[in-house]
């Protein structure tokens, strides 16, 4: 049984599912749905549309490089069977699986840290722009504490201001 990867958005494609394309070049196109085909033959490119996984790994929201990437790839070198071999490759499938959902959910957790911090700096910017929509304007009036403090800036009369304008 072989598993393909959708052409468009990467997803995988089980046998007798899909749609699959093949160009005069000879060239074969594999669709995992109709939405997919569709956008490829309205020219789509597929890093420029949000629900793609190149597109999610172009903008940072997916992980792109990582080491359990490489027993994914495709080899097509045939192998001599050996038991010992297939239970030991079964073994380890399973624990590479779960370091990459380790590494992801690490990675989906950092990129929360810093939608938490942006968020929270936006929050005190607009509390500050419409602190009187929280507070009543006769509170600010008892507690000087709600507003800024006023500063007395001396401003001096430069020689230029002196003079009149030529014309």
């Amino acid at each position: 049984m072989r598993i393909e990867k959708c052409w468009f958005c990467s997803s995988t494609i089980y046998p007798g599912h899909g749609i699959q394309f093949v160009r005069n070049d000879a060239k074969i196109f594999r669709f995992c749905r109709s939405k997919c085909h569709k956008n490829f033959k309205m020219k789509r490119n597929p890093r420029k549309v949000k629900w793609t996984k190149a597109y999610r790994r172009l903008h940072g929201k997916d992980m792109t490089q990582d080491s359990t990437f490489e027993f994914e790839r495709k080899r097509n070198r045939p192998e001599r069977y050996d038991r010992n071999l297939t239970e030991n490759t079964l073994k380890a499938i399973k624990t590479i699986d779960k370091v990459r959902s380790r590494r992801e959910a690490k990675h989906i957790e950092t990129r929360k840290k810093g939608k938490k911090a942006q968020l929270m700096r936006e929050a005190v910017k607009e509390l500050e722009q419409s602190i009187n929509l929280v507070k009543a304007p006769g509170a600010f009036k008892e507690d000087n504490s709600l507003t800024l403090p006023k500063i007395k800036v001396k401003v001096s009369q430069t020689q230029a201001e002196n003079q009149p304008m030529e014309e």
